[in-house]
């Protein structure tokens, strides 16, 4: 018997039954394979398809500093929408820097806009991009600079100042204090601003015609001297946090008010600084919070941050929707500081009237929140 042979015959019956084995566990691998495949497609479809959690936030718009990493600069919930994120500045603006108002009296204050850029790359104009260049002015129902200084409303001859036309035949007359700064819109139509962007403090009167429902829209402005940085001098301090805060009461032709500024009314700041960190800033949906962040006077400011948001064209219109806006959080004078400010105390029975006691309104922070649109409607 040739045992090589036979064991050949076996080897050769094992070989073949090798072969087999090696074929079928091939096919069984390049089945595995192809299954991989398909899987691994299957994903990749899916998270294709599927947003993540950070969908909607385009990272080419976010902050960049230094090598261009995104720093954590603001504290953001999953479902803020994009155009919500602030665009974000550093420091004090030295660029076009344009004088609107200089007050040499007491408390002298020389109001003036800047440009800065923000780390995205935007331009903005600080503290506000405004029209007090053109636009008209409103009158004077109490103002130093103009000499106009009445110790109350019996000696303000309201008759005497022209009714602007907004679009309707009833006439209503709108008395504003506005610290600091402020423009007055009816129906989306701009009427008249504030004479005086910061100092002297004072009040003013607005007589208009239009036809209800009449949406009233007002830009307030707590000016700045540290372009940029939300920072002001004040009793020797040279970066000083200021505050701000408007009161408004309108009333109809028959005397009777019609709308004070008070809690329904629509708030929403687009400019907040002085910030130390950005990250100090807390936003949530439409909420702009920023409690947490310093409102000491410091001496020196000028590496702080600033935050900003683009205002909507459309913002005074009747039309506007400001329903996800916040509502105004109201003040009181003491909290405010107008006890020493003719401006007001004087028409105390016109601004604190028991029946119809106006608040001062601004968003959440006085102090903080520099540029703020507020709405109201006064209704059939």
């Amino acid at each position: 018997m040739n045992f090589n042979g036979q064991d050949g015959a076996v080897e050769s019956n094992n070989l073949k039954t090798g072969t087999s084995r090696k074929f079928t566990m091939l096919k069984s691998n390049l089945s595995l394979l192809v299954a991989f495949a398909i899987l691994a497609a299957a994903t990749s479809t899916t998270m294709a398809q599927t947003p993540s959690s950070g969908a909607g936030i385009d990272d080419s718009k976010s902050p960049k500093v230094g090598n261009g990493a995104t720093p954590d600069f603001i504290t953001v919930s999953q479902k803020q929408p994009v155009s919500e994120q602030p665009s974000f500045t550093q420091g004090e603006s030295q660029s076009d820097v344009v004088t609107l108002f200089e007050w040499t009296g007491a408390n002298p204050r020389t109001a003036k806009i800047a440009k800065i850029k923000s780390t995205d790359g935007r331009q903005w104009t600080v503290p506000a991009r405004t029209h007090f260049q053109f636009a008209p002015k409103a009158f004077d129902l109490y103002n130093e600079a103009n000499k106009v200084t009445p110790a109350g409303l019996a000696d303000v001859d309201v008759n005497q100042i022209p009714v602007i036309d907004a679009g309707g035949d009833e006439v209503f007359t709108a008395y504003v204090f506005g610290d600091n700064y402020f423009e007055f819109y009816v129906n989306g139509k701009l009427l008249a601003v504030d004479p005086v962007p910061m100092t002297p403090f004072n009040s003013n009167v607005i007589r208009f015609k239009a036809q209800r429902p009449v949406t009233i829209g007002v830009m307030g402005v707590d000016w700045e001297e540290r372009l940029g940085l939300g920072f002001e001098q004040f009793r020797g301090a040279p970066f000083h946090q200021g505050d701000a805060g408007l009161v408004a009461v309108i009333k109809n032709a028959a005397g009777e008010t019609v709308s004070i500024t008070d809690e329904p009314w629509k708030a929403q700041t687009f400019y907040v600084a002085p910030l130390k960190s950005p990250d100090c800033l807390v936003v949530d949906g439409s909420h702009r919070d920023s409690s947490k962040c310093s409102t000491e006077d410091v001496e020196d400011g000028t590496t702080w941050f600033a935050a900003h948001w683009p205002i909507p064209q459309n913002w005074a219109a009747a039309d506007f929707k400001d329903h996800h806006w916040p509502n105004a959080v109201t003040f009181t004078n003491d909290f405010v500081g107008v006890n020493n400010k003719p401006a007001y105390t004087n028409f105390t029975d016109l601004f604190d009237a028991p029946d119809a006691d106006a608040k001062f309104i601004w968003s959440s922070s006085l102090v903080h929140d520099n540029l703020v649109l507020m709405r109201t409607t006064i209704g059939k």
